[in-house]
């Protein structure tokens, strides 16, 4: 439920021919719903994009292991069983 009591207003500048379509569904499409929602899904797309940017620059940061460690660590975990 969204609080309107704290709601700001934006204006969008479309062309007319789409906003003769949008006139022509207006019975049927919540156009402020709709673009509420869009508007929304976007902001958490780029927070998550944002998010994995710094997870793979932390990641890049860690320092490197000894050439060998993987085949190592396999030969082990093989002559352990």
């Amino acid at each position: 439920m969204v609080n309107y009591m704290s709601s700001a207003v934006v204006t969008v500048r479309i062309p007319e021919d789409l906003r003769r379509e949008m006139k022509r569904y207006r019975e049927k499409i919540n156009w402020s719903a709709e673009i509420r929602e869009f508007i929304a899904e976007r902001i958490e797309e780029e927070r998550k994009r944002e998010a994995f940017e710094r997870l793979l620059n932390l990641v890049k940061s860690l320092p490197g292991v000894p050439e060998g460690t993987s085949k190592r660590l396999v030969r082990d975990e093989r002559e352990s069983h």
